[in-house]
């Protein structure tokens, strides 16, 4: 099982940690690791995985201790959110439950720890030194003004700290979507990786999942721009990501606009439907785990596409997020029946879900 030290974030079967955990293990990590588990054994029982992208971030984090509860097979994942447990709830997360003699402990959040929980996990890490027994701690920080306290701290005290790259540059962009298709033992032709990096440059985690759905629905090695292009325009300005972000801004003319440019470009409707159904299931998860209807675990949505839709809720109703849910699966009925007007359909989608669902 999974105990979360948190508000309101649920518990969550550990057999479905395991499984998620299993799907992954068939997918190649990157060449370039960035997250490396033996300075966790090397010295220490602790790692802080440390700024950087904040989708790479979480990734980091969220490799580690899939890795680790390979590797103790007998463990828990224990959840601690920095923001709200204390120095109790992190000793409770290291200690034995009923279940499991030790737990693999993700500390998030940790940029806005207090003083008091910073010392329990300092303590704990000069206490287990070298403890084969005792339960490793992976902390994820961002590199706010207290983050950058929380990393030196870290180091004073030996603690090892991954620092997770920016990707700010259009070079270190490029060798990403390089490294992303090396780990999946694929090649890439240097013009649709640039063509990538020209469309989702900007949003890492849209590049990577781009990225898996190439790999996933296609043969092709090297992969070329051929292939990328099905699923993109050839104006970078103008993705199903973009008019899906522009809908769900409530900017329903520019949405539109933008989605006539997509379509005269040769973007299938289908794929835009789909990039509009993304947005909306993310945001019926945050309003969802907001309800307590369900963890953040079992909503299995990355931690920088939640906060993006936890930022778009106000305004929205159950009614209304269902009332897109059923606009959308008529658009989509639309694109795939003959006789039906798919532009019309999701002309008619985007308005409605620009008004949050009132029709």
């Amino acid at each position: 099982m999974v105990r979360t030290y948190a508000r309101n974030d649920g518990v969550a079967d550990m057999a479905q940690m395991r499984r998620r955990m299993q799907a992954k293990a068939g997918v190649a990590r990157l060449v370039q690791t960035y997250v490396d588990i033996e300075d966790m054994t090397a010295a220490t029982l602790c790692l802080l995985i440390y700024g950087g992208d904040e989708y790479l971030n979480e990734q980091n984090a969220r490799d580690a201790v899939y890795r680790l509860l390979e590797e103790h097979r007998d463990a828990e994942l224990a959840r601690v959110d920095a923001r709200s447990a204390d120095a109790n709830s992190f000793d409770e997360a290291v200690s034995p439950s009923l279940l499991s003699q030790r737990s693999v402990v993700w500390v998030e959040h940790a940029e806005d720890a207090d003083s008091g929980l910073l010392d329990a996990i300092v303590a704990y890490a000069n206490e287990t030194n070298r403890d084969p027994e005792a339960s490793p701690v992976v902390m994820q920080c961002a590199a706010t003004l207290k983050g950058r306290s929380v990393e030196a701290l870290m180091r004073r005290n030996n603690i090892p700290v991954d620092t997770v790259p920016k990707l700010d540059k259009a070079k270190d962009k490029l060798n990403y979507v390089y490294q992303q298709f090396q780990s999946r033992g694929r090649r890439i032709d240097p013009q649709a990786a640039q063509q990538l990096v020209n469309v989702l440059g900007d949003h890492v985690g849209e590049l990577a999942a781009m990225i898996r759905q190439l790999c996933f629905d296609f043969d092709d090695d090297p992969m070329r721009v051929n292939r990328v292009n099905q699923y993109l325009t050839g104006n970078p300005k103008v993705t199903g990501f973009n008019v899906a972000d522009l809908a769900m801004g409530g900017k329903t003319a520019r949405a539109v606009i933008a989605l006539r440019s997509a379509l005269a470009q040769g973007t299938e409707p289908i794929a835009l439907i789909g990039a509009l159904a993304l947005q909306m299931r993310n945001l019926a998860k945050a309003a969802a785990i907001r309800q307590g209807d369900i963890s953040k675990t079992k909503a299995a949505v990355n931690e920088w596409a939640l906060r993006t839709a936890n930022g778009r809720l106000g305004g929205w109703t159950s009614q209304g997020i269902s009332a897109c849910m059923q606009r959308l699966a008529w658009a989509d009925e639309q694109c795939k029946s003959r006789g039906g007007d798919p532009i019309y359909a999701l002309e008619n989608t985007i308005e409605l879900i620009g008004a949050k669902g009132i029709q």
